[in-house]
């Protein structure tokens, strides 16, 4: 997507040529956001050359499973400014989002990364939120919060890459925890006890990983977690309560319809976490129920019988 002032021509660009035409036509996202009308000088397209043309800010918002190849494409053409919205570790490699691109892109090129709480149906509402553009040039990361901002959008800007990237692939995991809690009934209590230790966890491991520590005190961190763990607009809490009512896994993806990142990000943030050996101990028992059929109780009670340890250690 090209990113543009308001008022100013954009371009947006989709793989799915039959949905694309669909929102040319429609002149909105009718399969995702049918309530949030396009803006007049927005231009749909099939075609990444045309989408990016003349450019000045490229935007890319895909599963992190997609990211590689959608930038594999984009290092083809000519680029002013790269940024993505994508969340998640690469599987197969444990990589960040930011660490992909330093392997395809030039290191010429300014990027950013844009993660924080917001649910795309608010956003396209028009209600007010607030999210995070991380880059390591400064630049890049004020220029683009201006341009993106609005009356009920605000950018803050970070220079902490690792800490913002690290929060967003971790937050989803634990929104699936905090489903399956609710949906078993465990209560207010268990599901506040799993968001604080939650936040403990993927401090460590954006620490390990060369994060800073009150990045996770910010929107891409506790922000990002508690939206998604409390709100049932997020998919991968839907995720967790269709699996608590007894759903199997293919099942519940199939009903929620969208890619629930969560899913496999248990097991690629299980895979960092020991590579780094850092120790996750929700990560790893969410890892087992979804992807070693662990019985969610079971995994509850293993969590309660861990030795006493110190709340900071």
């Amino acid at each position: 997507m090209q990113l543009a002032r308001t008022g100013h021509p954009a371009a947006l660009w989709g793989r799915d040529a039959s949905h694309v035409a669909t929102m040319a036509r429609e002149r909105r996202n009718t399969r995702y956001l049918p309530d949030a009308g396009f803006p007049e000088l927005l231009e749909i397209t099939a075609d990444l050359g045309e989408a990016v043309a003349d450019a000045d800010d490229v935007l890319v918002v895909v599963p992190s499973h997609a990211l590689r190849a959608t930038l594999t494409a984009l290092a083809a053409l000519p680029l002013r400014r790269l940024a993505w919205a994508t969340k998640g570790f690469e599987l197969d490699t444990g990589l960040l989002p930011f660490q992909v691109a330093g392997q395809l892109l030039p290191a010429s090129l300014p990027t950013a990364v844009l993660s924080g709480p917001t649910f795309a149906r608010e956003v396209g509402a028009g209600l007010p939120s607030a999210m995070t553009i991380a880059s390591g040039d400064q630049d890049c990361a004020q220029r683009l919060a201006e341009r993106i901002s609005s009356e009920t959008f605000r950018a803050y800007t970070s220079s902490d890459v690792v800490g913002v990237e690290v929060g967003g692939a971790t937050k989803n995991v634990y929104a699936i925890g905090a489903g399956i809690c609710d949906g078993l009934g465990f209560g207010a209590n268990t599901r506040i006890a799993l968001i604080a230790r939650g936040l403990a966890e993927m401090t460590r491991l954006g620490l390990a990983l060369g994060g800073r520590k009150e990045t996770f005190m910010g929107l891409a961190g506790m922000g990002d977690l508690v939206l998604s763990c409390t709100d049932d607009q997020s998919r991968n809490r839907r995720f967790g309560l269709k699996l608590a009512h007894g759903a199997s896994a293919r099942d519940a993806l199939a009903a929620i319809g969208q890619v629930v990142e969560g899913y496999n990000g248990a097991r690629a943030v299980h895979r960092v976490a020991e590579r780094h050996k850092v120790p996750m101990p929700i990560v790893d028992q969410l890892n087992k129920v979804l992807h070693e059929g662990a019985d969610p109780r079971a995994a509850v009670a293993a969590l309660m019988r861990r030795p006493i340890s110190s709340e900071l250690g």
